[in-house]
């Protein structure tokens, strides 16, 4: 077994199931209302395979369709049933592992990827797909990642997916490993992925020339503590914006077990430098806590800001806009955290600007980004609805501005509010503008999930006519 110089892999297993490589693999699932389309292939062998399923659990013989190629649908089956399936080689010994899927209907244009409660494919990282992001490339190629969650779990996986018919079918690319939190960007016509090895763990960054076919061994920027119970950077997938000859992104650091809470700061670099250099790098020489006297506070307990937006305000100022967590507080919701950043002096700390009144700013993480065409400020969120519990995200919408002070909610994307809101989430979008569309990817948790947080489906979504809205 030889060493490794690249980051991707098709797929990865650790270093004790290598032998899996060589055997069939059911790379994408999609359930549909009353069937599944399922990706699949097998490296090891030439021959003929055959799809096996059967009811989950269930006791009568396992039914089989002959594979006639890499993609398969399933179809006819009994509406929100759950079933399990292995992909068989014919005339000779190997087979899948076994995977499981949940008919049923769910939100969106399509579903990019699926991942039962159950199911243990991921299990050496993680149970739930989470973090989802997505590229447009020169091409027209779509390309979404998202990596593998669970609480106390290695959490280092990240699967990539693409489309080259704008969203209507999706494709299984590869693995990047260590890999999470990821944000993919193209920078320069280069597709790039800024993530962490593992939560709080190092601060990563890769490239790829070929579409996300095979990447740059990754360059480690900032060493992280790779615990969950120790403090080190957070990134979620945020944007990576160009402003005054530097690219800029929001990062924070701390933790929720060690200080219960997270400082703010921005990591940048030279727009025209190496950004597979860790030495270009900059980031704030601290990281700003949230302060409980500063104008215009919640009354009672706030962890602060997280997973902060960097944008450009109408007066030129550089601004890392962040969801306020104040769950536990009055108000409880309504409210977005605006810091100033110094696009002059790119490490100089953070400092504290304002805060502002945004349905969907508190307490779970809300992108947004400036259309280029209207110069207006668009987010994607989670709405706050009279009667709703605070920390609800089954209503999903898009908010916008003029100015990045004054907010309002344009359009219901989803709502699912009449459904329990402890297995209902549609969450953590990121979204890109395209031509008079905006396209995004969400974490959605639906179907019968774990629970709202851990997704079971990445869901690709469509705005038409965003422009209209606003």
């Amino acid at each position: 077994m030889k060493g490794v110089t690249y980051w991707q892999y098709h797929p990865f297993l650790p270093l004790d199931r290598q032998a899996e490589t060589l055997l069939p693999y059911i790379a994408r699932i999609a359930p549909t209302r009353f069937g599944a389309r399922l990706e699949w292939f097998d490296r090891g062998y030439g021959g003929g395979h055959t799809l096996c399923f059967r009811r989950h659990r269930g006791e009568s013989p396992m039914e089989e369709v002959a594979l006639a190629g890499p993609e398969a649908v399933l179809d006819g089956l009994a509406e929100e049933c759950d079933y399990e399936m292995f992909v068989r080689r014919d005339g000779a010994e190997g087979k899948s592992m076994l995977r499981l899927f949940r008919t049923g209907f769910v939100p969106g244009d399509a579903v990019v990827h699926y991942l039962h409660p159950l199911d243990d494919a991921y299990a050496f990282s993680g149970k739930a797909l989470c973090s989802p992001s997505i590229a447009i490339l020169p091409s027209g190629r779509f390309v979404v990642s998202m990596d593998l969650f669970a609480g106390r779990r290695p959490q280092n996986l990240t699967l990539l997916y693409y489309s080259d018919d704008q969203g209507a079918t999706w494709h299984y690319l590869n693995d990047l490993f260590p890999c999470y939190w990821g944000k993919l960007f193209v920078h320069r016509g280069r597709l790039h992925m800024l993530a962490h090895a593992a939560e709080y763990g190092d601060l990563l960054i890769g490239a790829s020339d070929d579409e996300g076919a095979t990447w740059t061994a990754p360059t480690p920027i900032f060493r992280g503590s790779g615990m969950f119970c120790a403090s080190g950077p957070h990134k979620a997938p945020m944007p990576v914006i160009e402003h005054g000859g530097r690219l800029c992104t929001a990062i924070d650091f701390g933790s929720w077990e060690a200080d219960r809470g997270h400082g703010q700061g921005m990591l940048s670099i030279d727009a025209g430098s190496d950004l597979l250099k860790a030495d270009n790098w900059a980031l704030s020489d601290s990281f700003l806590r949230y302060d409980p006297s500063w104008p215009g506070a919640v009354v009672g307990q706030s962890s602060g800001a997280l997973e902060g937006n960097m944008v450009v305000s109408p007066k030129g100022e550089l601004i890392n806009m962040l969801r306020y967590q104040i769950n536990d507080a009055q108000p409880n919701h309504g409210r977005a955290i605006q810091l100033l950043a110094d696009a002059d002096r790119p490490e100089k700390p953070l400092a504290f600007l304002r805060i502002v009144e945004m349905n969907g700013g508190s307490n779970s993480k809300f992108q947004l980004r400036q259309d280029p065409a209207t110069k207006k400020y668009f987010a994607i969120c989670s709405e706050y609805v009279d009667g709703m519990p605070n920390s609800m995200r089954s209503v999903l919408s898009l908010a916008a501005s003029d100015d990045l002070i004054s907010w309002k909610i344009v359009k219901r994307l989803v709502d699912y509010r009449h459904l329990p809101p402890g297995d209902t989430g549609f969450q953590y979008c990121d979204f890109q503008f395209n031509g008079e569309d905006i396209v995004f990817v969400c974490r959605t948790a639906f179907n019968r999930p774990r629970n709202y947080h851990d997704a079971n489906y990445t869901t690709f979504h469509i705005i038409k006519n965003f422009h209209s809205l606003a």
